[in-house]
């Protein structure tokens, strides 16, 4: 797993792997919230969970601001072109995290009316299961995710 506090060899780094470092230090992520897991996403911004020692320290109500996008819950299909519309008006780059059953694969609700997994929406970078995930999962996808990103396997 690399290392999150500081890159190796700070003062030889190059410069791209600087700007991974620097990126995974300070994501802004957007509020979606659509379901029961919003309440779990929320809870992982309290002060029991605290996320802002990863540098996520408010949550972005406006995705101009934003630059990671927590999917939690179902979305329904009226939702789907709306969820698309902020995706687009996010700032690059721009990742995505699927929080909770429904939104990975639909859930236990398989019917027309809801989009059976949200990478049919927006290309999705982690998926967090469960129904509904704790916050101990939320910030081990976030963990994962921006490892991902200071390895260099979500350049964007």
């Amino acid at each position: 797993m690399a290392r999150l506090t500081t890159p190796p060899n700070l003062l030889t780094t190059t410069f791209g792997a600087a700007i991974r470092w620097a990126q995974t230090q300070s994501m802004w992520p957007a509020t979606f919230g659509l379901a029961c897991c919003a309440i779990e996403m929320m809870s992982t911004g309290a002060a029991h969970n605290d996320i802002a020692r990863f540098g996520m320290e408010v949550f972005r109500a406006s995705p101009r601001q934003a630059d990671l996008m927590i999917v939690a819950g179902r979305v329904s299909q009226k939702m789907a072109p709306v969820l698309r519309q902020v995706y687009d008006q996010m700032a690059d780059p721009k990742w995505v995290i699927s929080m909770g059953a429904c939104a990975s694969t639909g859930g236990m609700f398989n019917n027309y009316a809801l989009v059976q997994g949200v990478d049919h929406v927006v290309p999705v970078d982690v998926y967090i299961p469960g129904c509904p995930p704790g916050p101990q999962s939320l910030i081990h996808g976030i963990l994962t995710l921006q490892s991902q990103i200071v390895d260099g396997a979500l350049a964007r």
